[in-house]
């Protein structure tokens, strides 16, 4: 517990901070673009975008190999995997638009033959007899307990690209997740929004090899968004949840690994996602789960009194156990079940609001407010005072009882 502690608070030494602050930096990045993502519905892109990348990879070691005697300089193993990547991520979209295969089937195709190239590519490795290729492995499910200085400015450098890129291309990414159609009319050129959105996922997954690993790099940038998205409906708020969601997962992840370095980084840093993504569904007030089931508790209630004090007023007996105990506890039924003087006023109150709520819909069949708060809400909760004090008069003038007088 107390290396743990040491390594959250930046105390396990100067290589544990290096990669925690790379990993937060990164997280950042990735959650921040993964909200765009996740809106234009392309999470499949990204998975297949990290799977592009091996064969690039790996070709790019064996060259490096052949050519200095060392693969692993990390920029070339980058630019590698950014060539094929891109060239996985134009193939996706090639066969989308020029063939009769669904983006779905076309994800698929691209991401088992690139990802089988790059497994081929990764045997050849093995049998060179240069290029030092101990370590090339852990670009599949990542390892940054031996990240370098140097390549831990490169992802920051790469990380912090990406998080302005968002920032400049947030307005028109917004317009492009939403309604691209309306975009396009306004003027914005859609099809290279979208490549500029591929490019952007293109540099946090290439960034995100060394730190999560090719293989789990699609959860950097869409588990933080889909966690983001119980807290939100906006999107400029989205964005930075999933940001902030991002960093702090990609940041504890790496903290716990460093205290067991047999693990590889990205399992922790993905379990550690994972784990925000559950205290977001659970906890969340906007649409959690204990949100939406307090929700749904109080409306059944407000359901069942509504329903009872009709009833009481309709001199009908009421069965049900929930709505009798309801009533009780508001002191407006006896425990023989018979109405008190209080619940009378209620019952009587009850059924001439929903006389008001039958005189609205009649007056305003296509209102929104009916298909929310009718036989939900009281109509004064619900409505305005002004149109309340109308629907007061109109039925006043059709029943020829007085409006109730309020103090």
């Amino acid at each position: 517990m107390n290396a743990i502690l040491e390594a959250l608070l930046l105390q396990a030494g100067y290589n544990t901070a290096l990669v925690c602050i790379g990993a937060a930096l990164l997280g950042a990045a990735a959650g921040a673009i993964g909200a765009f993502v996740l809106l234009r519905r392309r999470s499949l892109a990204t998975d297949a975008a990290g799977h592009a990348t091996l064969p690039g990879l790996a070709l790019a070691f064996i060259i490096l190999a052949l050519l200095t005697g060392d693969g692993r300089w990390m920029p070339g193993l980058m630019i590698g995997a950014s060539c094929s990547a891109a060239l996985g991520l134009f193939t996706v979209h090639w066969l989308s638009m020029r063939t009769r295969l669904k983006e779905d089937a076309a994800i698929g195709m691209v991401l088992s033959v690139f990802f089988g190239a790059g497994i081929v590519l990764m045997t050849v490795i093995q049998t060179l007899q240069t290029g030092r290729q101990a370590g090339i492995a852990s670009y599949l499910l990542g390892s940054a307990a031996g990240m370098l200085r140097s390549e831990a400015e490169l992802i920051a450098l790469m990380a912090l690209l990406t998080a302005l890129s968002v920032f400049a291309l947030r307005r028109p990414l917004a317009m492009l997740c939403f309604d691209p159609d309306y975009a396009s009319v306004l003027g914005l050129r859609v099809r290279l929004m979208d490549l500029a959105l591929s490019g952007i996922l293109l540099l946090v997954v290439v960034a995100s090899l060394k730190v999560v690993g090719l293989v789990l790099s699609v959860a950097l940038s869409i588990m933080p968004a889909v966690a983001a998205r119980f807290w939100t409906n906006r999107v400029h708020l989205l964005v930075p949840i999933s940001a902030g969601i991002g960093a702090a997962g990609a940041y504890t992840g790496a903290a716990l690994s460093s205290t067991a370095p047999s693990l590889p980084t990205g399992a922790i840093i993905v379990l550690t996602l994972f784990l925000l993504f559950l205290l977001s569904m659970l906890l969340a007030p906007a649409r959690g789960v204990l949100a939406t089931f307090i929700r749904h508790q109080l409306f059944r209630r407000r359901v069942h009194l509504r329903q009872g004090l009709l009833s009481l007023n309709r001199g009908e007996a009421i069965y049900d156990g929930l709505t009798l105990r309801l009533l009780r506890r508001r002191g407006w039924i006896r425990r023989d079940g018979v109405a008190t003087p209080a619940g009378h006023l209620a019952a009587n109150a009850a059924a001439r609001d929903e006389a008001l709520w039958a005189l609205y819909r009649r007056l305003n069949p296509g209102s929104a407010a009916l298909a929310q708060y009718h036989r939900i809400l009281p109509v004064r909760e619900a409505l305005p005072q002004d149109t309340v004090q109308e629907l007061e008069s109109q039925f006043a003038r059709e029943t020829g009882f007085p409006q109730p007088h309020r103090a």
